[in-house]
């Protein structure tokens, strides 16, 4: 009598110059699986162009423990390209999205897998909306931009929601048809839809290193999930156009009424250089960002690869 297959969860963890968290990550990772005895695991490492001794360590751990497998990237592609990456060519009936530095919690898992089973979940995801690990200042951008998100976007966004989930094979298979060059992961999970269990918890700090975003990375992560997920600034340009235009007509009578009454056409130069400055300025400022919507048109066009791999645990023979 044949036994029944184990179901397989594949682990995705994109890394970049994760050198010291790598091994404890590892080591806690392998613990859960060892504890979760009734499925089997796969742990693929999307290494992102990492200048440290990240690509070293993966490929010790794939030699000494064959459900480790790596891709490595031929340069640093980003997060989004190596989550996409990991998704692309995980193997396993569920896929769980983990960050290295231990700020998403392996033991999570076993509840995240239990739910989707006993309570028919399509996902379990994390969220961390207080942010307690983060200054006064990225605390306080972070609840304005999930303010804003909120009110302007096509898809809901759920405060403090995490890349860190665990999904069915049918939710990966859905968000791998979405093959645009500009991702927001973010966006796309909630885009996909399916059936999505939130878990509030609070982020604990990284075991090791420093994270990899800025405040102007953050800023510029904010603005494309704006540009991915909504029309709104366009739409805020066009309404802004009209009312300016409005204030033009109304100005234009008042002062040929003006001339007419007190016979004073050249009044009030200042303030109409004022004026025409802070309107030129509003001009710029949408230009811009009908130029940003354009050049995501521009790089979807060209049909760029998302990632190119470089290396991966199957070279290893080769070495």
């Amino acid at each position: 009598m044949c036994s029944m297959k184990k179901e397989k969860i594949s682990i995705v963890v994109p890394c970049y110059n994760e050198e010291e968290s790598l091994p404890i990550f590892y080591q806690e990772i392998t613990k859960i699986a060892k504890e979760m005895k009734k499925v089997d695991f796969e742990f693929l490492f999307i290494n992102d162009g990492s200048k440290d001794n990240t690509l070293s360590i993966l490929k010790r751990l794939s030699k000494k423990d064959e459900r480790v497998r790596f891709i490595s990237f031929s340069r640093n592609f980003g997060k989004e390209g190596g989550m996409y990456a990991g998704l692309e060519n995980a193997t396993g009936d569920y896929v769980a999205i983990m960050d290295a530095d231990m700020q998403d919690p392996p033991e999570m898992i076993k509840i995240m897998y239990h739910d989707i089973k006993e309570q028919g979940y399509d996902c379990v995801a994390l969220c961390s909306p207080k942010h307690k690990n983060y200054g006064i200042l990225r605390r306080f951008l972070t609840s304005c931009w999930y303010k804003i998100i909120g009110k302007i976007s096509s898809t809901p966004q759920v405060p403090g929601a995490r890349e860190f989930r665990l999904m069915k094979r049918k939710m990966v298979n859905a968000i791998l048809s979405m093959k645009e060059y500009n991702r927001y992961s973010k966006g796309i999970f909630s885009f996909v839809g399916f059936n999505t269990k939130w878990i509030e918890y609070e982020a604990p700090d990284r075991v090791a290193g420093k994270s990899k975003y800025s405040i102007i990375k953050l800023f510029k992560y904010a603005f494309e999930g704006i540009l991915a997920f909504s029309t709104t600034p366009l739409v805020i340009s066009a309404i802004i156009g009209i009312i300016f235009c409005l204030i033009a007509f109304i100005a234009i009578i008042v002062i040929i009424i003006k001339t007419l009454i007190f016979g004073d056409p050249v009044g009030g130069w200042p303030s109409l250089a004022c004026m025409i400055i802070f309107v030129s300025g509003v001009q710029l400022f949408f230009l811009g960002v009908i130029g940003m919507y354009m050049s995501k048109l521009y790089l979807e066009v060209k049909k760029r690869p998302i990632y190119i791999t470089s290396e991966t645990e199957k070279d290893k023979e080769n070495d």
